[in-house]
């Protein structure tokens, strides 16, 4: 057998290896005792592999869970610019079915852990939460260079205010339907400028859930 073809022949054990990790990862990662939960051996026992298969890949417990995470959660996809109320709508689409994903859990963890794990926070931030952020910041401020939303708007205030309507609820619970489309509304009516038409959002039967 040449070097190439012994090459091809591993790589699909590789590949089977490395998403066992991943997703024995995420499974510690989403049971009761989070982030404390996961070690190396831990990880190695339940993925039915070798704890040099994973040293080899990640040097470091933190560099695997962050690693995990973001094979799960995938970038927000870039909005076509057609207008910050149809951008926004997808991006609110997107963050609410994100909370039915068999992982979300994990995310919540690590949040929760920040005090006690603030460099794996700080890193899960960096890599993972901050690209998607980003996305939301470039439509805010396209938003703000076309005229549509205030001139005088703080893109970070708008954002977490958006942010924070649709992480409110804990894992597993589901939006009602519509409910993204509404939050979007309900911020444009503040945020937008005086030249807008503004839609009227059907937030009332939201408020009571």
């Amino acid at each position: 057998m040449t070097e190439t073809e012994r090459r091809q022949a591993g790589r699909p054990r590789s590949e089977r290896a490395g998403k066992a990790i991943v997703e024995a990862t995420l499974d510690l990662l989403a049971e009761e005792s989070g982030v404390a939960g996961v070690s190396i051996e831990a990880v190695a026992a339940r993925a039915g592999v070798g704890k040099t298969t994973i040293y080899r890949r990640w040097p470091s417990k933190e560099a695997l869970i962050v690693h995990a995470l973001g094979a799960v959660k995938e970038p927000l996809p870039e909005p076509s610019g057609a207008s910050a109320r149809e951008d926004l709508t997808v991006i609110a689409r997107r963050l609410a079915g994100d909370r039915h994903r068999r992982y979300s859990r994990c995310f919540w963890n690590v949040v929760g852990g920040a005090e006690k794990h603030p460099e794996l926070y700080a890193r899960y931030r960096q890599e993972v939460i901050e690209p998607r952020r980003d996305v939301i910041r470039r439509v805010i401020r396209r938003g703000v260079d076309s005229g549509e939303l205030r001139p005088d708007l703080d893109v970070e205030v708008a954002m977490s205010l958006l942010l924070g309507s649709l992480t409110a609820k804990r894992p597993q619970e589901t939006f009602p339907e519509g409910y993204a489309e509404a939050v979007v509304d309900t911020l444009l009516r503040g945020i937008e400028s005086d030249r807008e038409t503004r839609p009227e959002a059907d937030i009332g039967r939201f408020s009571a859930r």
